[in-house]
């Protein structure tokens, strides 16, 4: 198996490519292999459109479009805990349980944070 090497990394412009491909690599896994990951890419895309054709703020659309973000953010940080603990072992254990667990209570909390925001706007929109 090969080892990363600390002591030869990519530097400069060099490095943001990499750090690029990386990235649109673990997008695309994403997609393929994660039904939470894709069905919430779909709200992102709903929220999205909402948001281009509803006539609020533009700091109500940027706070209803990072809530979306927040929460494709909280999936990657999960899904990224749940593959380690994977990698370390498959065995059933109380930890491994529990760092799952804790990742999935971070996408709850995100999908709380962003009703909440919506909710908001809706009802300051609605009671105009």
């Amino acid at each position: 198996m090969k080892q990363f090497d600390n002591t030869n990394k990519p530097q400069g412009f060099n490095r943001l490519v990499l750090a690029s491909n990386n990235s649109f690599r673990a997008f695309n896994w994403l997609m393929k292999n994660e039904a939470a990951f894709r069905q919430e890419c779909i709200l992102l895309l709903l929220g999205t459109t909402i948001l281009f054709f509803w006539d609020i703020s533009l700091y109500e659309k940027t706070a209803l479009f990072i809530s979306l973000l927040l929460i494709i953010l909280a999936e990657i940080i999960n899904t990224a805990i749940e593959a380690v603990v994977d990698r370390i072992s498959l065995d059933i254990h109380p930890l491994s349980g529990l760092a799952k667990d804790l990742g999935s209570a971070a996408v709850l909390i995100s999908l709380g944070i962003a009703a909440i925001i919506w909710t908001s706007v809706l009802v300051s929109y609605f009671s105009h």
